[in-house]
């Protein structure tokens, strides 16, 4: 077996020039994320207005920040694009304290395009196999309340209403774009006989926003950096044009779910490469999630494949080699370039390795393109993250706050969170450090756990503002008493 290194010792002209393109067509310096971060805040105000914009500015109907003090058991469903999630949370009489039981079933593929009753059907099934094994005697006990996690892009009218816009994170089922998914699972669950009533439909963003809060007060904005990418953060409903027609205090609350993954449809700002083009193309929405598709770990991978498949094709490198590993779209996702700048930089083995799995063998110089490539993905998404944090916090005037992140990119991708701060010092003009250990300005920090126990929390805020006489933004008073 051959071992890195041992066909060539130095980097050939051929595959330094190619290096030194991907720099050119990957990096991003600060006058470019200034340039994003203005065009960003635009948007946001874009979506808040009558007119509306490519960023879609949900409002939630979550109208508070909790205080630390809410009380009862909740359960929570929480719908991502790979797993089932359901928790039961009992919020106790401790300050910020909660216990948390919960369950995970995979979300089987064909379930993604197949029919929606089926979607529905199997979640039911879930959630009736959760209440039947933690609550024996069903005759006894009142329907539970549920915050149901729903992290697509939805309008709500009502907190427990949420009409689907479009399905992303590879779901395509027919029927339930345009419609209100509440009922569909409602459905369902009544056909079973569980023991629930809806009380709140909510994005896991928003979830992570109020969960974060809930242990920190200096939280302001919550995002997820995973599969796909998403902020959420509470607005002014004076600030909110779309909602004027509702009479609500101007200094009322109303936490707003971006869905900034659509920033920039109009590729007007986003340094697009040949590549980015590419997957947009041929994507199942071309046009749609522009800056998704260049930071979220479901296309980290995917961009990767398509340069290397660009280089092999073009004779730069793998020659005669067998290159079906890298014939299947999506077949490498985040955690591929993960393992790549996680291997000790010397050797570069454990990539040599990898790639000797999928039949590939590589040169030194073939690796160190690798590594330097899988380095300009890596650092492109968390630099173009940081545009949106950046644009929130002028947007608000926040000089100071916590901002608590989610998802797998921000939790394991290797260097993410050092190179979105690096990102936020540069767009945000702050000074050079003089104590390493100091904390930024606004610092991203790992969020709590918004769909489980974001999502019982907004139950609870939900249940509690009805109690006090705040009826805004509720469908089905009946599920309130």
């Amino acid at each position: 077996m051959a071992t890195p290194g041992s066909s060539r010792a130095s980097l050939p002209q051929d595959l330094r020039h190619e290096i030194q393109k991907l720099e050119e067509q990957f990096s991003t310096d600060a006058a470019k994320l200034k340039q994003i971060t203005d065009r960003f805040i635009s948007e946001l105000d874009k979506g808040l207005s009558v007119e509306g914009g490519s960023i879609p500015m949900n409002p939630t109907w979550v109208m508070s920040f909790p205080d630390g003090y809410e009380t009862g058991t909740f359960l929570a469903l929480d719908m991502g694009g790979t797993n089932l999630r359901v928790c039961q949370i009992t919020l106790t009489d401790q300050k910020s304290e909660f216990d948390i039981i919960q369950s995970k079933y995979r979300m089987p593929e064909e379930l993604k395009t197949g029919e929606s009753d089926e979607l529905w059907e199997y979640i039911a099934d879930c959630l009736q196999q959760f209440v039947d094994s933690h609550h024996a005697d069903k005759s006894t006990i009142e329907k539970l309340p549920l915050g149901f996690t729903f992290s697509y892009p939805a309008t709500q009218h009502y907190i427990d209403e949420g009409v689907l816009q479009r399905w992303t994170k590879g779901f395509d089922i027919a029927g339930v774009e345009g419609e209100n998914v509440v009922p569909m699972l409602e459905a369902a669950l009544e056909r079973r006989n569980v023991p629930i009533k809806l009380v709140a439909l909510i994005n896991d963003t928003t979830g992570t926003l109020i969960a974060s809060a809930y242990t920190d007060t200096s939280m302001k904005i919550g995002c997820i950096f995973g599969t796909g990418c998403n902020a959420a953060y509470m607005e002014n409903a004076g600030s909110i044009p779309k909602l004027a027609h509702m009479n609500l205090p101007p200094d009322t609350p109303m936490a707003i779910n971006c869905e900034w993954g659509a920033f920039d449809n109009e590729h007007a700002v986003l340094p697009m490469t040949p590549y980015d083009i590419l997957i947009d193309k041929d994507s199942p929405r071309p046009g749609q999630q522009a800056f998704e598709k260049m930071i979220a770990g479901l296309y980290l991978g995917e961009i990767f494949r398509l340069v290397v498949l660009d280089l092999h094709n073009k004779e730069h490198m793998f020659l005669n080699q067998d290159m079906s590993a890298f014939k299947k779209p999506y077949s490498m996702d985040s955690s591929f370039l993960s393992a790549i700048e996680e291997d000790p930089f010397e050797n570069l083995q454990e990539t040599y390795d990898l790639f000797n799995k999928m039949g590939i063998n590589s040169t030194n110089p073939e690796l160190e393109l690798i590594r330097r490539l899988a380095e300009l993905i890596g650092t492109r998404a968390a630099r173009l993250s940081a545009c949106g944090v950046a644009a929130i916090s002028k947007k608000k005037g926040y000089k100071t706050c916590h901002v608590g992140a989610d998802g797998s990119v921000f939790n394991k991708y290797p260097h993410f969170k050092a190179r979105g701060a690096q990102a936020l010092r540069e767009i945000l003009d702050w000074p050079e450090k003089t104590n390493p250990r100091q904390e930024d300005p606004i610092e991203i920090l790992a969020a709590e756990d918004g769909s489980g126990v974001g999502a019982a929390l907004i139950a609870a805020l939900t249940l509690q503002r009805v109690q006090e006489g705040n009826l805004a933004g509720i469908l089905h008073l009946e599920n309130f008493k």
